[in-house]
């Protein structure tokens, strides 16, 4: 059986590394790693990869791999770093990576690169059958480990499953069959897999996690692996309650990964996009030089005190070179009614974004003022920040990240699934960049996205950037 053969192979792999690295080192690297990171994270692991699995509706699981056993070789070019980060651009939860080398031709040097080159968790893809294999995915970078029952006692299950949580790393289980599931749901598995292919012969049958699904209760996550080639596949799990899937050969084996995500993903409603923060000339011929499909919607013009700040009479200028169809958003901090009323008028601006504290009172004397559309900026740290905002009067909510001392412009981004529940048309920002976008928009659903240091090289507007978000947001 192929599945024993590995194993064997897997123990001698080990026993090997005890050697050159002993088990007393490893451990101790694993612990330190651990320890700063629960310094960093305020005495809590973040446990990355379950996070990213709970935050959408399908999450995927987008799998690094060069060979397979049934298979043989997937992949003759394996340029594996620009793999992973087109994984991530195309939306993915998380990474699978590889590492067995003897029959999928795996490294840990793979996942050691990729985890440094990406932000959405990686999955050390192996055959662990040692706590030694456990220190050492912490200590090569992994977020999760991978632990199947087919190979692993109940006592053993539940011992590395306890040595991995007191590392930060969490655990995918992965069962094959109803007697599995229990096992795994005695040692208290928080994700659990079903591996639609049979370990013990390969074989593949894609309705097995159907089947499958009904033994986990909700509060586990459930991945369905192997076998999933088609939205019709993918549709299938979701009927099912199935929101996660660990995908490899579908993905590895297309050169526009990114299209072969979309397709079985879903199509996401048309996004509307804002460039903000322009402020020289040569920032609005980018705008301009765009192919028409690919022009933003808005551009935004910031007048409160920041680096991208202009007056009234750059913004003024700058906009009388903008090609019309492409609307004038005005970002304001706690700036007088009349003021913002004044400036709409004279650049003109379509759009009044409130970033301040400015309150439903403020919004609705504004409106008297002005025919431009009024935009209110909600920083969120909560979900009650997003339900206090749910009937402003506001045209447009443009949710940002929360930072202490900040308005916008931060850099970083927020729990998306906080948006899930709110219903009406928004706009969604922070920290969005080619990387995170594509992921942002389906979990979130905004009506539109907005961009500012995300598109720029040394704080300057980077033609290249811009481009390569607008080509994410639009096709």
């Amino acid at each position: 059986m192929i599945l024993d053969t590995i194993v064997a192979a897997t123990k001698a792999r080990v026993a090997k590394l005890k050697e050159s690295v002993p088990l007393e080192l490893i451990k101790a690297k694993a612990e330190v790693i651990a320890r700063a990171e629960l310094a960093k994270q305020g005495g809590q692991f973040p446990f990355a990869f379950e996070k990213a699995l709970r935050a959408g509706s399908m999450n995927f699981i987008c799998e690094v791999k060069k060979a397979s056993p049934s298979k043989g070789v997937i992949a003759e070019d394996f340029p594996y770093l620009a793999i992973a980060e087109d994984y991530e651009k195309a939306g993915a939860a998380a990474i699978s990576v590889l590492t067995e080398s003897e029959f999928f031709q795996g490294a840990d040097t793979y996942l050691t690169e990729i985890a440094k080159a990406v932000q959405i968790p990686v999955l050390r893809k192996d055959f662990t059958i040692d706590s030694y294999q456990i220190y050492e995915a912490k200590v090569i970078g992994a977020s999760a480990i991978l632990l199947i029952c087919a190979i692993l006692s109940e006592e053993e299950l539940k011992n590395f499953h306890g040595l991995a949580n007191s590392l930060g790393l969490a655990c995918l289980v992965e069962a094959h069959s109803e007697e599995e599931i229990a096992k795994a749901l005695n040692i208290g598995a928080r994700v659990i897999g079903v591996n639609n292919r049979d370990l013990r012969d390969f074989t593949v049958d894609i309705n097995h996690s159907l089947k499958l699904r009904k033994l986990v209760p909700d509060s586990v996550i459930f991945v369905s692996e192997s076998g999933l080639n088609t939205a019709a596949d993918i549709e299938a799990l979701r009927e099912n309650g199935i929101g996660a899937a660990l995908i490899g050969e579908r993905f590895m084996r297309v050169a526009d990964k990114g299209t072969a995500i979309a397709e079985l993903y879903g199509k996401v409603p048309p996004v509307k996009a804002k460039i903000c923060g322009l402020k020289r000339p040569e920032d609005i011929a980018l705008i301009n030089a765009l192919p028409h499909e690919l022009r933003p919607e808005y551009i935004g013009f910031v007048f409160a005190p920041s680096k991208r700040q202009v007056t009234c009479i750059e913004s003024k200028t700058l906009a009388a070179h903008l090609v019309p169809t492409v609307k004038k958003a005005g970002i304001f901090v706690n700036e007088s009614l009349e003021v913002m009323a004044k400036l709409a008028i004279a650049v003109p601006l379509d759009v009044i974004q409130l970033s301040g504290d400015e309150t439903e009172e403020d919004i609705e004397v504004l409106r008297q003022l002005t025919k431009a559309a009024i935009w209110k900026v909600v920083p969120v740290k909560s979900a009650a920040d997003v339900a206090r905002w749910r009937d402003s009067s506001a045209d447009m909510i443009l949710f940002d990240t929360f930072v202490k001392g900040e308005r916008g412009g931060s850099g970083q981004s927020f729990d998306w699934s906080l948006l899930r529940d709110f219903t009406k048309p928004f706009m969604l920002a922070g920290g969005l960049n080619i990387t995170n976008v594509a992921r942002a928009m389906r979990i979130a659903k905004p009506y539109g996205v907005d961009v500012s240091s995300g598109v720029e090289t040394d704080g300057v507007k980077d033609e290249r950037k811009i481009e390569d978000f607008l080509k994410i947001v639009k096709q």
